[in-house]
């Protein structure tokens, strides 16, 4: 029980007991006094109310018109100067940026082509995904296929790179090297490397741009990397000449802030004086898999479109 105690019901004849604080405290609010009663050892102690002094309400002199517009005046002038801040560093953070960065400034004046919502195909059940830490031979366990970027909106696809069933013949591969004894010499390669098969897509632009985007598969990222290293970029140049391409330096311009964590990239760019196509080369050496993407276009192959592509393959394969 607590200090204050409960009445209970009276269960006999008596005259039921009143409890003598409750009814002091409700005396003492029935006469609209403010004290408090409190209870010690059953003994009821009525405190003597405290008068609260009454203070007036100030009154607040009301400032003149010209004080209040005067208030008003700094109010807007003083949210007029956050904005401007505000603003001034939101145009600083957008001017500091890449265009890529800013949502809606992706325009097509800057000459990129608009590719079709896509997303990575799925893994079987039970298979880890290519960089996974249980993956240790980094393979590709998803459709080869369904990891090839997909057509651009206005192109024409190559049905000549569909191959059989999706999969391209080695030998049509091949023939994007214009000199035979390098043709053979990369046949024999990929046969030494154990190459699985190659998925391959292509398509043409209404600008005349040609693309040809090559996926080789090989049994484990080591024999990739082995393939990527020797082949594709031994000496900071192509191991191998492509048709069109009579000598290729490496891009300099293709920005790094878009390699794709885990991967290998080296980009070629036909250097001038050319012929009357230029050629853009790119590889990619990702886990079990090394990408081989080719733009070639009458007079000069845009950069944009080509960084483009290179970088959506690479984050399929990553």
């Amino acid at each position: 029980m607590t200090e204050q105690q409960q009445v209970a019901e009276p269960t006999s004849t008596e005259e039921p007991q009143v409890n003598a604080p409750a009814a002091a405290e409700a005396d003492a609010q029935a006469a609209g006094r403010a004290e408090t009663v409190t209870v010690s050892d059953g003994a009821v102690v009525a405190e003597a109310p405290v008068a609260e002094p009454v203070v007036p309400e100030p009154v607040v002199p009301r400032p003149p018109k010209d004080r209040r517009a005067l208030r008003a005046v700094l109010r807007w002038t003083a949210a007029v100067g956050v904005f401007a801040a505000v603003a001034t560093a939101t145009t600083y953070g957008i001017a500091g940026m890449e265009r890529t960065d800013v949502p809606g400034l992706a325009t097509e004046s800057d000459g990129r082509w608009e590719f079709p919502a896509f997303v990575r195909p799925p893994l079987p059940s039970g298979s880890p995904a290519p960089f996974a830490e249980s993956n240790t031979a980094n393979a590709h366990y998803a459709d080869l296929r369904a990891l090839l970027v997909p057509v651009p909106k206005g192109a024409t696809q190559d049905k000549a790179l569909r191959g059989s069933d999706g999969w391209l013949a080695t030998k049509d591969y091949l023939a994007e090297y214009t000199v035979d004894d390098e043709r053979q010499e990369l046949g024999q390669r990929l046969v030494d490397d154990g190459l699985r098969h190659i998925a391959a897509r292509g398509w043409t632009t209404p600008d005349g741009t040609r693309t040809r985007i090559y996926l080789l598969q090989f049994g484990t990222a080591a024999v990739a990397d082995k393939e990527y290293a020797t082949a594709a970029v031994p000496f900071g140049t192509p191991a191998y000449q492509v048709r069109g391409a009579d000598g290729s330096t490496y891009d300099e311009d293709f920005s790094t802030r878009s390699a794709v964590s885990g991967l290998n990239r080296a980009t070629y760019v036909e250097a001038k004086p050319y012929g009357p196509e230029q050629v853009r080369q790119g590889y990619v050496s990702a886990g079990d898999v090394v990408a081989v993407i080719l733009q070639t276009r009458k007079g000069t192959a845009a950069a944009i479109p080509f960084q483009q592509t290179v970088t959506l393959q690479s984050q399929l394969l990553g």
